[in-house]
């Protein structure tokens, strides 16, 4: 070898060493940091670790130093919650499969998660864990670990699983234990929990949730008295939720041992679950005050189960019934009998609840459906109860009772038994008063008659008897109303009814509409000599006695009835005072007439019958030959009486006296006046009539052919055939041929429509019509007379032809004539129809203010009927709660309450107890619905909104049962009302949204 190669080698082998030395070097230190970080890591310093396992596995160049940075970087990233960090494991694994440390990572991974809580994490990593490289030791925490994360996951299944292997281990054996007992108490498995629980109640750390569950198992298991036992000795010891729970246990243990009185206090310390009770906690503690008499008490809880649907529920609302029963609360105790009759959950208490509920609705009546509706039903679902017998008695006494009679012959329809046939006879006769006392009078004597096919009741065959002549009547069949009064008071039965009190009354009456004066007379007097006591219809029969006589010209015994009628002093006194005056002069007394009708005039300043007084006066200065005073007083009612009937007729006497006295131009011109003023009036046909001689005699008879000429109603050549037309079809009328009349008038006002007698013939063949109750053929006719001149036609024409629109609620077309009437009439009561009217009509078209000004006008009659007066208080009542015066309104509805029939009673009594609730008066609300339920069921429309109120005062008086259980009933009963319902609905919405606070049983509307 040279030297020189020697040197080569040398360097070479230097070379080398220096490489590994500093290779060594870098492994050397690499370990040294190694070192540090691992120390950091076990010092808990995770970042400053894993940034240093880092710096070291970029460096490395052993595989196992490497594999080893991974491990603990990752092991980092978990013990920092760095969002990577189970990828940075699972990278870990797929890059080092063969490293010593990969199945540790598993376990290392799965226990931090473990320790710090986070179990659905451990399953994951406890899930890759190869079990068959685990030690013994390291096996028995695996599988403590594996099973309690599973448990607490809520994997019972796996959880069993693995907790099993290590139940007899010494380590983790009383624990696996516990969890396996206590995932069999949870899955209701008790005989299960129960053998493990007491394997471990030697151990101290599950000495004190044990008691509990122990308590609780024994309860479930049916062991009360040690259920009571272990939860009292836990008692003490528990905190604020377990000592709830405790109370709960020790409560209804106590309950299922029929122990009342010792359930009691614990039940009523049970918080609930998050602060709320249930339907069945409400219910025990309830039943138990129930047991112990203490129903106060027990309805205070009862009625808390809102919405309940099952046997809990049931049971509740059955012993609620009979605890309001207990306490004499009638109408709750219907509710609660009525919902619980409609579940079928427990058969025996639907038939109890049934069959209380059935007799409650008898005793109180029933806002829902009718009694007598709900006892049939009773019947029909139970045909072989033993209460049959009690229940048939109910049911047929109820038709009467209930006064829904409209329904009660619905139900009688077809039922053939004795009773029922003389209840059928009674509610016949019911529903036709209330038809009648409606105006309806032709369905009143349907049903009269309805109720005289079944003369079971010989009272109550009378009083139908006179009730339909009483509507014949009405409907102006005179003749048969006559037949109807004397059968009834030929009855012996008559005599003990109210009807025949006033019998001699009705039959004069007819006989006086007949024209038949003689005997209306005599029962006239008749009833004046026994009815003394009856003041206004005693005014009456005198002022009908005095017209009796008065048309039999037997004026003295005429003037004798007026005075009577005066003495009494009953109704305003100016009609018989006139008459008086009137028959004094019939009776040949002119003097007497004269100073009377002076009286008169000064006397009654707005008498309806002053312009009659002055125009009969008149005409009495006529006959005495006082010429100047006739003209005056004809003058003074002329300009003080421009629209009454009688300005025509004074204005044609005027005439006729300057006629008779020659003075001829003066004459013509009142005749003129006359004629052309009044057109077509019988005065304009007589002052052309005269007008025609005085032309003549003046012998300007051409003159009068060109006046003549101008006047409408007057065709010179054509009269003769005009009068011959009109005296043939008035001939009919007087035959009372109603159809040959009505078609002879019409002929005649279609060949002469602008005729002498149009006036007369649309009049009269109005009046054919309307008697026919062809209402819309009689208008037109009725129309053309009230638009013509005033005349003695025109006040009952007004009258009809706005009763005609009334009818047709054509109230802007009615106003204008009623108000017409109303200034126009000189009846009495043409003028109190106008007025009532007016106020319906105004108030109907919203003017609330004219409605109540009419109405109090109204009332400013003091002999209005009570029908009337009825109807204005509510039309006052109505309009103030338009217009949101409810203290006028609330005053209004008193009175009508004290004078109201049917419907309008039925409404009176409805704010009667809204008034009562707007002033927190909940029971005094409640009572007058319940009235209204019994005496007005009819109305069903009152009815609900009845309820709906009822419901409100319930809850204002902390009963949330009565209160949802009515406005569920209102919703599903009453749809065909749908302001009622919507209101219905808000409010259960409200209650039910407040009730679900402190019960979770009750959902909130529309969850």
């Amino acid at each position: 070898m040279t030297k020189n190669n020697s040197i080569s080698l040398l360097v070479a082998l230097a070379f080398c060493y220096q490489v590994i030395a500093q290779q060594s070097a870098t492994y050397t230190s690499d370990l040294v940091d190694f070192q540090k970080a691992l120390t950091l890591y076990n010092n808990q310093q995770y970042l400053a670790s894993q940034s240093l396992f880092a710096t070291i596995q970029k460096t490395a160049k052993e595989d196992v130093l490497k594999s080893d940075c991974a491990y603990y970087i990752a092991n980092c990233a978990v013990r920092l919650n760095q969002q990577n960090a189970d990828r940075l494991v699972e990278d870990f694994v797929e890059e080092y499969p063969t490293s010593t440390k990969r199945n540790t990572a598993f376990v290392d991974v799965a226990d931090y998660y473990f320790v710090n809580g986070k179990f659905p994490h451990a399953l994951k990593w406890y899930a890759k864990v190869d079990e068959g490289a685990l030690s013994r030791k390291e096996m028995e925490k695996f599988n403590f670990n594996y099973g309690y994360s599973a448990f607490s996951a809520k994997q019972n299944k796996e959880a069993k699983e693995y907790l099993g292997r290590v139940e007899n281990s010494q380590e983790y054996g009383s624990q696996a234990k516990y969890y396996i007992g206590y995932m069999a108490y949870e899955g209701n498995d008790y005989e299960q929990a129960n053998q493990y629980f007491e394997q471990v109640t030697d151990q101290e750390r599950y000495k004190e949730k044990l008691s509990y569950y122990q308590a609780d198992l024994n309860f479930k298991l049916g062991k009360f008295e040690e259920a009571i036992k272990l939860a009292k000795e836990q008692l003490p010891k528990g905190d604020q939720s377990e000592v709830s729970e405790l109370s709960k246990i020790i409560g209804e243990s106590y309950f299922n041992l029929n122990e009342y009185a010792a359930a009691i206090p614990y039940l009523k310390a049970y918080k609930g679950k998050n602060g709320k009770w249930n339907n069945v906690d409400f219910y025990q503690l309830g039943y138990a005050h129930y047991k112990q008499g203490d129903y106060d008490s027990a309805i205070s809880e009862f009625n808390k189960i809102v919405g309940g649907n099952d046997a809990t529920a049931q049971n509740a609302y059955y012993h609620l019934g009979e605890s309001y029963i207990k306490l004499n609360k009638k109408q709750e105790a219907l509710n609660a009998f009525r919902n619980a009759s409609q579940m079928t959950f427990d058969l025996k208490i639907q038939e109890d609840a049934w069959l209380n509920y059935a007799k409650i609705s008898y005793e109180i009546g029933n806002p829902y459906q009718s009694a007598p509706q709900v006892l049939a039903e009773y019947l029909n679902k139970y045909p072989k109860t033993i209460y049959r017998e009690e229940i048939e008695t109910l049911l047929i006494d109820s038709y009467i009772t209930s006064k829904n009679y409209k329904e009660a012959i619905k139900l009688l329809e077809g039922k053939n038994s004795f009773e029922n046939k003389v209840a059928l006879q009674k509610v016949a006769f019911y529903r036709g008063l209330e038809v009648y006392n409606e105006g309806n009078y032709l369905e009143a004597k349907s049903l009269f008659d309805r109720s005289l096919k079944e003369p079971r009741d010989n009272n109550y065959t009378a009083r139908a008897t006179f009730w339909k002549a009483e509507t014949d009547y009405n409907l102006t069949n005179y003749d048969e109303a006559l037949v109807g009064f004397k059968q009834f008071a030929q009855q012996s039965s008559a005599s003990s009814t109210s009807e025949n009190t006033n019998i001699d009354y009705n039959l004069a009456y007819t006989y006086f509409k007949l024209k038949n004066y003689p005997q209306a007379s005599q029962y006239f007097n008749q009833f004046i000599n026994k009815r003394k006591d009856d003041k206004v219809r005693l005014n009456d029969a005198y002022l009908r006695l005095g017209d009796t006589y008065f048309v039999s010209s037997n004026y003295n015994d005429a003037a004798k009835a007026y005075e009577n009628a005066i003495k009494l002093n009953e109704i305003e006194s100016d009609y018989p005072f006139f008459q008086k005056a009137i028959s004094a002069g019939y009776g040949g007394n002119d003097s007497k007439k004269i100073s009377e009708l002076e009286q008169f005039i000064s006397k009654y300043p707005n008498s309806k019958l002053r312009d009659d007084a002055m125009y009969e006066l008149g005409n009495s200065y006529v006959k005495a030959n006082q010429t100047e005073k006739a003209m005056t007083m004809y003058n003074r009612l002329n300009d003080e009486y421009r629209m009454s009937s009688f300005v025509p007729k004074s204005l044609l006497r005027q005439g006729l006296v300057y006629y008779n006295g020659s003075n001829n131009e003066q004459a013509l011109t009142k005749f003129k006046k006359v004629a052309t003023d009044y057109s077509g009036t019988p005065e304009a046909v007589q002052a052309v009539s005269t007008a025609r001689l005085i032309y003549i005699d003046m012998g300007r008879v051409d003159e009068y052919a060109a006046w003549a000429k101008t006047l409408d109603f007057v065709n010179v050549t054509d009269a003769d055939l005009d009068n011959a037309t009109y005296e043939a079809a008035e001939k009919q009328y007087l035959d009372n041929n109603t159809d040959k009349a009505i078609k002879q008038f019409n002929g005649y006002l279609a060949q002469f429509p602008n005729g002498i007698h149009a006036l007369q013939a649309h009049f009269y063949v109005a009046q054919m019509y309307y008697k026919q109750g062809l209402t819309d053929n009689a208008a037109p006719h009725y129309k053309f007379v009230a638009e013509a001149s005033r005349s003695e036609f025109t006040e009952e024409a007004l009258a009809r032809l706005s009763q005609h629109y009334l009818e047709a609620k054509n109230w802007n077309a009615a106003i204008p004539l009623l108000k017409r009437l109303e200034t126009e009439a000189n009846l009495p009561q043409n003028v109190v129809f106008a007025q009532s009217n007016l106020m319906k009509a105004q108030y109907q078209l919203e003017k609330y203010t004219d409605a109540i000004s009419y109405a109090e006008k109204v009332l400013e009659n003091s002999k209005i009927d009570n029908k009337i007066k009825s109807d204005a208080h509510v039309i006052i009542a109505r309009s103030a709660i338009k217009m949101n015066d409810e203290m006028k309104a609330k005053a209004a509805f008193a009175k009508v309450e004290e004078v109201a029939t049917g419907e309008t009673a039925a409404e009176a009594l409805y704010y009667n107890a809204y008034f009562k609730n707007k002033e927190g008066k909940f029971e005094a609300s409640n009572t007058a619905v319940q009235r209204l339920a019994k005496d007005f069921s009819g109305y069903k429309y009152y009815s609900a909104k009845g309820l709906v109120l009822m419901a409100k005062n319930f809850y204002a008086l902390k009963d949330a049962f009565q209160a949802t259980y009515i406005l569920e009933s209102v919703i599903q009963n009453f749809p065909e009302f749908d302001d009622v319902v919507s209101e219905a609905k808000t409010e259960l919405s409200k209650i039910k949204a407040e009730e679900a606070k402190t019960n979770s049983s009750v959902q909130p509307q529309g969850n």
